[in-house]
């Protein structure tokens, strides 16, 4: 790409190719369904950070319990982290029930029109405003996210590293390229189709070129310089999986909240964490992994008595006895709910769930 920008003929032959093969590839997702901006905007929140599989699921449950912005404006910040546990960066749920708060009372609960106003909410980025406004008013703007950084860094020949395009000189000429290729006609399928094209074929690791629909205008075709990504970290981690049997009230799980100081996802219910990190093999009722942000940890979960709890466990925050029921429908970590499945104690009969006696190894 020149000074001057790519000509005319190679921007609408690029352009036309991405429409023709998104309306003959794409993948049929729920919120391709709709040009509702409070549901693009769900979506597109949800989607950050977060694999596509995992958010269909969630994306639909959220949108049954809350279908409106004037519903989820008037949710507690509870019930929303209750949907939301799972998907993680639990920023993002309350930052939707502020912005939705603010819109509904001083928005008449309308979400603005263009990007430029987009932007002034709170919570919401260049990316977000780009997406919503593009994809449900269609407007002509650029959305540009990972994807489509890689998409164009390899398409023009760019070296570009993990966080070397979000800034200078190149993260310009990024944006300038991804304006251009924007259709004036259907720009909410031009950014779809660049972004779907770097989820599904111009994958970070072996791209499939040979299915690329811009191949032939593309500079580098899956030759690509990119700065190694930084490892994950190792971590370990020990709960306590305490159950117990109140005859009036059936079975109660211990669960804790602990308070903002002490964690990096307040608000949220989770296993109390044991005292110490080695738990004896015969004593192991369950390991797995579970990845937070950059730390990849190693946990171990221990089944302890009632009677126990406070001699094995860190004491810290808000600790409940809460029946199987009541915590399937808490805010919980997803560390926690993974667990909770894992030991059949969400969605099953608790006295099957309880009198369950198996070790489970996931690593």
């Amino acid at each position: 790409m020149g000074k001057q920008g790519w000509e005319p003929d190679k921007l609408a032959r690029v352009r036309e190719n991405l429409l023709e093969w998104y309306k003959m590839s794409r993948r049929d997702l729920p919120w391709r369904r709709t040009r509702d901006p409070y549901a693009i905007w769900i979506s597109e929140v949800m989607l950050q950070q977060t694999r596509v599989a995992v958010v269909i699921d969630r994306y639909l449950a959220f949108m049954l319990r809350f279908p409106t912005l004037a519903s989820l404006a008037q949710a507690r910040e509870q019930d929303v982290l209750a949907l939301w546990s799972g998907l993680g960066y639990y920023r993002r749920a309350r930052m939707l029930c502020k912005t939705a708060q603010f819109v509904a009372g001083n928005l008449w609960g309308e979400l603005p029109m263009t990007a430029k106003e987009l932007r002034l909410l709170p919570g919401i980025g260049a990316y977000t405003a780009a997406a919503i406004a593009s994809i449900a008013h269609g407007e002509r703007v650029a959305v540009v996210d990972g994807n489509v950084e890689r998409v164009l860094c390899r398409l023009a020949g760019w070296k570009a590293g993990r966080r070397s395009s979000r800034t200078g000189q190149l993260r310009g000429k990024i944006e300038k390229l991804a304006s251009e290729l924007v259709s004036p006609l259907r720009p909410g399928d031009s950014n779809q189709a660049l972004m779907e094209l770097g989820a599904t074929l111009c994958l970070p690791r072996n791209p499939q070129c040979i299915a690329c629909p811009i191949a032939s205008d593309c500079k580098t075709q899956g030759e690509h310089q990119t700065t190694p990504r930084p490892r994950m970290q190792s971590g370990e981690a020990a709960y306590a999986l305490s159950v117990r049997n109140r005859s009036h009230a059936g079975f109660q799980l211990l669960l804790e909240q602990r308070p903002v100081s002490q964690t990096v996802m307040p608000g949220l219910w989770e296993l109390p964490s044991l005292a110490n990190l080695a738990v004896p093999e015969n004593e192991l009722h369950m390991s797995l992994r579970h990845a937070i942000m950059q730390v990849n940890y190693s946990v171990s979960i221990r089944k302890v008595e009632e009677k126990d709890v406070d001699a094995m466990t860190v004491a810290g925050g808000e600790r409940r006895w809460v029946s199987l029921d009541e915590a399937a429908k808490m805010p919980l970590t997803g560390l926690a709910r993974k667990v909770l499945a894992r030991a059949h104690l969400l969605g099953a009969k608790p006295h099957v769930a309880v009198a369950r006696q198996h070790k489970e190894d996931v690593l």
